[in-house]
């Protein structure tokens, strides 16, 4: 049996095992065998490791000191699957990144201010730069807090994250096809017209009603059905494809499980959460729904709201047909199965278009365990 130093910390509504890269094996086949066999896939139940059996409980994040004048730390995220030999690098996760400034302090790599620390932080799968405020007292993190988060129990210290330059992390456009619509041809479900940006992460966004549902559907509700999945995984397959992140619509699921990320989006309307609370029509901008790792997302990504922010100040685009951010709005609020998710958007417009300068957003996150993991 092997083992290796790490930390479990969550990072919004997302939990993870977070490891100095010093202490990996380098990148490649033998990393990714050692990060499934610690988490247990691909056991569906991740009953042998430590994964939660969830997409949004089996991240991992890579740390390491940056080189870069304008990072202090270099930060790797990996999506590990539940039910496949499958690790995957592409996109970040904003939730996770929300607890990568606290590891930070935690490991000593950063010189620590008070009352707040700012860690610069390079993601090195998008080579973005992000920008964690956290909340600091007597020399240590401070996690007790009054702010909340929907789809966390109860309150904590806030995390601004901000990210900088978003546009194209990992296409390298903010509109990667240079159309603000595509149409895709969708096996089962015909022509479906998509946007398709690529901010903080890609996602490829369609109209709900396109998709045949009503958009009030909860997590439990789409997981029950093998059709909507169906529907919904041959939307997200497509766009990989027009993407070129998969030659076949056939290898999406395998080759690029994460990314873009299917997202449903239509008007702002009065529904209930998973936790059976009421969200008013007018607490919100619009409704979305989120697809993780071919499921149902129980929240919504912190990437997928801060590249929704950043779509609705797009001219064009599915979203901004929805709710178009006016140039004295800052903010995109989004109704999602747990409650809302709130994330800025600045912006800087010009004759040629739109040029984002920043999404933002708050978070939590929580120290959960420093220890060992073991594995065979």
């Amino acid at each position: 049996m092997k083992g290796i130093p790490c930390m479990i910390m969550r990072g919004g509504t997302s939990k993870g095992l977070f490891f100095a890269e010093k202490d990996l094996p380098p990148p490649g086949p033998e990393r990714d065998r050692m990060l499934l066999r610690v988490m247990g896939s691909p056991d569906g139940r991740q009953i042998d490791g430590l994964g939660g059996a969830a997409s949004v409980t089996s991240k991992v994040a890579i740390i390491a000191p940056s080189a870069a004048e304008n990072a202090d730390v270099n930060y790797t995220f990996a999506q590990v699957a539940v039910d496949k030999a499958v690790v995957d690098y592409k996109g970040n996760c904003g939730n996770i990144s929300s607890a990568v400034g606290p590891y930070a302090i935690e490991a000593g790599l950063v010189t620590i201010s008070e009352p707040r620390t700012v860690v610069r932080i390079l993601n090195t799968n998008t080579n973005k730069i992000i920008h964690a405020e956290v909340q600091v007292r007597s020399g240590q993190v401070l996690y007790e807090g009054e702010y909340r988060i929907d789809g966390v129990p109860g309150s904590a210290a806030p995390v601004k994250l901000t990210f900088f330059d978003p546009a194209g992390s990992v296409t390298g456009k903010l509109l990667p096809t240079g159309n603000a619509v595509d149409v895709l041809r969708v096996p089962g479900s015909g022509e479906i017209e998509v946007s398709i940006v690529d901010a903080a992460n890609p996602l490829v966004f369609a109209r709900v009603e396109d998709a045949g549902l009503t958009g009030l559907e909860l997590p439990a509700e789409i997981d029950s059905s093998e059709e909507i999945l169906r529907r919904m995984e041959a939307i997200r397959a497509a766009a990989a494809v027009k993407l070129g992140f998969v030659a076949n619509a056939e290898e999406a699921a395998l080759k690029s499980p994460a990314v873009p990320k299917m997202t449903l989006v239509t008007r702002a309307k009065a529904y209930v959460t998973t936790e059976g609370r009421l969200v008013k029509e007018e607490e919100i901008d619009l409704v979305g729904r989120m697809m993780s790792m071919q499921k149902a997302h129980r929240t919504y990504a912190l990437t997928g709201a801060l590249c929704t922010a950043a779509a609705a100040a797009v001219e064009g685009t599915l979203v901004q047909g929805l709710v178009s951010l006016r140039l004295d709005e800052t903010s995109l609020r989004i109704g999602h199965p747990g409650g809302v998710i709130e994330a800025g958007v600045e912006t800087e417009r010009h004759p040629g278009g739109t040029r984002l300068i920043s999404v933002s957003a708050y978070r939590t996150a929580r120290l959960l365990m420093k220890g060992t993991a073991y594995y065979l």
